[in-house]
């Protein structure tokens, strides 16, 4: 793996910077529409698969924390697993990432263009959405710290729009929404906790970006630990309120539930500043995503598990500008050709596989690198396998036939370059 003179990124990235970039990956499409979804498999009683997801999240995100401070390179769980398990681990976890986020990212671009199309009826959304594609592929080419402080903006905005429809809906909380309190018993917090645990998977952006951090060592896992128990308390306090405004059916009623709790409420500006704030949630979201897929591709790049030319960096920004421009070329197709169907049914399937590999991954770590002890990789392991067994078949078969065409262009491509 070739990581010298001008193959090196810069290390710029400071705590503040990196729980951001972890909080603009969750507080996304989760918390605006997955919630709604979750209310509608279990009732009221999603937030106790709320509860159940941040807890599984909190031992995967110690895990990853473990590790980043040991290997703090670009890549993430397909750099842990490379060296702790085998290479064939390694691809799987770094190709499933590619796969998954590349899909999310466009799904999110069309997102943000149906909300923000709301507040400023120009053109049309899809416009709208590869107008935001290019720019925020244009702030990554700029350099990583750059790329940095406007994701701090866009978060700093998307917290305050969501603490401001806490504040105002609390007064506004009816008892009587939360009973039943779990209309579809046991099998429906289960499906909700599945769906939440996937809406907090964002915190490994920092992982992924571990080559661009500051005292690694230290900086990440504090990083990591602030930004999933921000991030769950946030949920937790958005769910209550939302649920208690205007009722779990409701919620479920509506592909954009925040909005329907703020159209009910009286605080002033109230719909245009969580509008807003879905908005530039998507946003963050979206600017995660091309940072962590193309440091992905720059290490995979590095071993020839994708084109080498996936490995140059740029001289003066610093930033593998290869790996950006083809990632915001792909999701910008995604975008006007429509996401591959059996790519975003593996979602599921692909994120559980990465963080399974996470976990095993610590689990190999020597002991005195273990910072956690064993009992949290196990811990997470299970969360994740007992996730696992409840997806649906075609779920499971559309992951590995992704896995499977991975590994063949892998093959072909070190018969070509090794």
């Amino acid at each position: 793996m070739k990581k010298t003179g001008t193959n090196n990124l810069l290390r710029v990235l400071t705590l503040k910077d990196a729980v951001g970039i972890g909080l603009g990956a969750i507080i996304g499409a989760g918390i605006f529409v997955v919630t709604g979804v979750a209310a509608g498999v279990s009732g009221p009683a999603f937030l106790t698969g709320l509860l159940i997801a941040g807890i599984i999240a909190a031992f995967n995100a110690l895990s990853s924390a473990q590790l980043a401070a040991v290997y703090p390179h670009s890549g993430g769980t397909y750099e842990y697993a490379y060296q702790l398990i085998n290479p064939g681990f390694g691809f799987s976890a770094g190709w499933m990432f590619l796969m998954s986020k590349l899909a999310a990212g466009s799904v999110v671009a069309l997102g943000f263009g149906s909300y923000f199309y709301q507040l400023v009826p120009l053109g049309s959304p899809i416009i709208i959405s590869a107008m935001a594609i290019v720019l925020l592929t244009l702030a990554n080419f700029l350099g990583i710290k750059k790329a940095g402080n406007l994701n701090l903006f866009i978060v700093a905005f998307t917290i305050i729009s969501l603490l401001y429809l806490v504040f105002s809906g609390l007064p506004e909380i009816k008892a009587e929404n939360f009973k039943p309190f779990a209309p579809f018993g046991i099998s429906g917090i289960a499906e909700a906790t599945a769906l939440l645990f996937f809406a907090f998977t964002g915190y490994a952006r920092i992982a992924t970006l571990a080559e661009e951090v500051k005292e690694p060592e230290k900086t990440i896992p504090k990083a990591v630990i602030i930004t999933i128990i921000t991030a769950i308390v946030l949920y937790a306090l958005v769910s209550v309120v939302a649920i208690g405004v205007i009722g779990a059916e409701s919620m479920a009623a509506s592909k954009s539930p925040l909005q329907v709790v703020a159209d009910s409420l009286s605080a002033p500006g109230i719909q245009i500043i969580i509008t807003l704030g879905a908005s530039t949630a998507m946003l963050g979201v979206l600017l995660s995503q091309i940072l962590g897929v193309s440091r992905m591709m720059l290490a995979m790049g590095r071993r020839n598990d994708l084109l080498p030319v996936f490995q140059r960096i740029h001289s003066k920004n610093k930033v593998p500008h290869m790996g950006i421009f083809v990632t915001g070329l792909i999701i910008l197709a995604l975008c006007f050709i429509g996401t591959f169907e059996f790519i975003l049914a593996s979602a599921a399937f692909t994120i559980l596989l990465y963080y399974s590999i996470t976990n095993i991954s610590a689990l190999k770590q020597p002991k005195d690198e273990q910072r956690y002890g064993k009992a949290v990789p196990v811990l997470g392991l299970i969360g994740c396998l007992m996730m696992a067994i409840s997806l649906d078949v075609q779920v499971i078969v559309s992951g590995l036939v992704l896995l499977i065409i991975g590994f063949i262009l892998r093959f072909i491509l070190h018969q070509i370059y090794d």
